[in-house]
């Protein structure tokens, strides 16, 4: 089981869009391969910059009404959310490193 924080349909509005700092949110499913390779790399990101971010996971599956509202159609989605606004987009497994690089607005 992942150390990351699970959030629901009910719990998004108060856990991602109004969190304090920005949140990456990690849309996936139980039967998906690539979402549970990708967790690992998820956890590294988070420890390695806990005090810029917060990352959670929102199994899709469980919490149909946010897939929906955010168009998810391919897993795993990585979205960023910052104020409350979504302002990137990560669709994919990929390394911590990588990961770095496509959300470093928010880790600088």
């Amino acid at each position: 089981m992942s150390d990351l924080k699970a959030v629901t349909d009910a719990s998004f509005e108060e856990d991602v869009l109004k969190a304090s700092k920005p949140v990456l949110v990690d849309f996936w499913a139980e039967w998906c391969g690539p979402c549970r390779a990708l967790t690992p790399e998820l956890e590294k990101l988070a420890a390695a910059h806990e005090d810029k971010i917060e990352v959670v996971k929102v199994n899709v599956d469980e919490n149909p009404a946010i897939a929906a509202k955010y168009g998810i159609t391919s897993i795993p989605a990585v979205f960023a959310f910052k104020d409350g606004e979504k302002v990137h987009t990560s669709i994919g497994a990929k390394p911590q490193p990588a990961l770095e690089q496509e959300f470093s607005d928010l880790l600088s």
